[in-house]
């Protein structure tokens, strides 16, 4: 089912942090290795996104927010693939670019 890899890390998240003192607010950001996320992710994304707008008042503030997101999930999905392929050398430029 697509989505079900972030709403199960969602949930795992919720149960590592409810301890958690009251006066933080914890919301988990679940997100697919290929693009889904949670729905507490999303909803949060786009709270961070309005705000963005009314603090910058740029349009493009929320665009920009999730380019910046979608970068460092492409930036952790290129390291684990890294970290699983033995260096035999011609990957360093790569490698450094992370």
């Amino acid at each position: 089912m697509v989505g079900a890899a972030a709403t199960s890390a969602e949930q795992a998240k919720r149960r590592k942090y409810e301890h958690l003192d009251s006066s933080f607010i914890f919301v988990q950001f679940g997100v697919e290795t290929l693009g889904p996320w949670d729905p507490e992710a999303r909803a949060l994304f786009k709270e961070l996104s309005k705000r963005v707008f009314e603090s910058t008042g740029d349009p493009r503030a929320g665009s920009y927010l999730g380019q910046r997101i979608s970068l460092a999930i492409q930036r952790g999905n290129a390291a684990s693939i890294f970290g699983t392929v033995p260096r035999c050398g011609g990957f360093e430029e790569v490698l450094d670019f992370i």
